[in-house]
């Protein structure tokens, strides 16, 4: 387990295996499982650990460091000894996690989301029913936004993060953008051509799509889905003004392969 710390820079990570392992977030341990979604934001204390009987816990790690290096704003700090716990296992994903019903008699003060861990549990079968009603978008298939649940905007100010799912045989459409993305896949194989060069991927492969790169994702199987994370710089470069897209146009939407 690591000791309790915390730093200006936020954090968030994907988990990719293990079994018991668990965060403790400003007093809220919460347990992880496979292909969860946890959001450590900035200044808030925070440790890891593996519950006895459990295995090696490993997962994906983003952090907003050089943004925050940049402007000469980072810390650090080691709490001294662990972190007492103030409400009950699971708290955060129990109370603002379920059913889209929000607390009617708390109030949140922080800049970020109260809900520190978005289960795949909930996650995949979210995109399922969202596949069932909606078009299905020519470049990124369904596309879901991990949000605050008071807002509806992104999880932190500095950092957003998505799930996307490809239906079978998909085969999107070339387009780009202002923002830097990072991808790992959930579930499936398929492949992203990335400024015309072609990227295979299965799952735990990581790949990131930079800033104003064309890019096209492809799932391989015609029988099932393929589903990639993302976390991104959307919230910084939305907040700035920045954001702009283009959309391939010339042969028929997609890349020629360098």
């Amino acid at each position: 387990s690591t000791s309790a710390h915390r730093h200006r820079a936020s954090a968030l990570r994907f988990i990719m295996e293990g079994e018991k392992g668990y965060t403790v977030v400003d007093g809220n341990k919460i347990m992880l499982e496979v292909n969860d979604f946890v959001i450590t934001p900035n200044s808030t204390w925070h440790e890891h650990g593996v519950e006895e009987g459990g295995k090696t816990c490993i997962w994906q790690d983003g952090l907003d460091i050089p943004l925050v290096n940049a402007l000469e704003a980072n810390d650090y700090a080691v709490y001294d000894g662990k972190q007492e716990l103030v409400k009950p296992l699971n708290y955060s994903p129990i109370t603002y996690g379920c059913a889209g019903l929000i607390p009617a008699d708390k109030t949140w003060d922080k800049p970020y989301s109260p809900l520190f861990k978005y289960s795949w549990k909930n996650v995949y079968p979210a995109l399922l029913e969202a596949q069932k009603v909606n078009e299905i978008n020519p470049f990124d298939g369904i596309f879901m936004q991990y949000s605050n649940p008071l807002t509806g905007g992104h999880v932190m100010q500095t950092m957003g993060a998505a799930m996307q799912l490809l239906p079978a045989g998909f085969k999107g459409k070339a387009h780009k953008h202002t923002g830097s993305f990072v991808y790992q896949c959930a579930k499936g194989k398929g492949y992203t051509i990335i400024n015309g060069k072609r990227f295979d991927w299965k799952e735990r492969d990581i790949f990131c799509v930079p800033s104003w790169a064309w890019h096209e994702h492809h799932n391989l199987s015609e029988t099932e889905d393929a589903c990639l994370f993302n976390f991104n710089d959307l919230p910084v470069i939305e907040g700035l003004g920045l954001f702009q897209g283009r959309e391939l146009t010339e042969n028929n939407g997609h890349q020629q392969v360098q």
